[in-house]
């Protein structure tokens, strides 16, 4: 990720608390559990509303609100799949050039994936894989 770290979309070491940097830090950090503030850091980059972005993670949108007013974390699956979008995105980011695309392109429908939106897979790991695929098929001039 040249643009962006995976800590800097989650809102860096003010918002997860510590310096992300051995490669096992993030993952002893998703077993902890986010922040909730890291989640709407997210949304924010991706331009999702509260509820779309609940939705995405399997959070009650109320649940969401009084977790980010208490400043509570997400439960370790919640913070999985926190991680696991933000990981798609900065692929997007760097296969696509710019946030700004890569945001367009993963809510935009895709025949590769059926008319469905990049975006509306990533709620599984073979999904993740299938817009992944399809990222690397796009980062190596293969069509898609």
């Amino acid at each position: 990720m040249a643009a962006h770290t995976l800590p800097d979309l989650l809102g860096g070491d003010a918002v997860l608390g510590r310096s992300i940097l051995p490669s096992g830090a993030l993952a002893e950090l998703v077993r902890e559990g986010l922040p909730a503030e890291a989640l709407f850091l997210l949304a924010k980059r991706l331009d999702l509303r509260q509820a779309e972005i609940s939705a995405k993670i399997g959070i009650p949108p109320r649940t969401l609100t009084r977790r980010m007013q208490r400043h509570a974390k997400l439960t370790a699956a919640e913070s999985d799949r926190t991680v696991r979008m933000a990981q798609v995105y900065a692929n997007a980011v760097d296969t696509l050039g710019s946030e700004d695309k890569a945001t367009q392109w993963l809510k935009t429908p895709n025949r590769a994936l059926r008319g469905t939106r990049p975006l509306d897979q990533l709620d599984t790991d073979p999904g993740v894989r299938e817009v992944e695929d399809i990222l690397g098929r796009i980062a190596y001039g293969v069509y898609s």
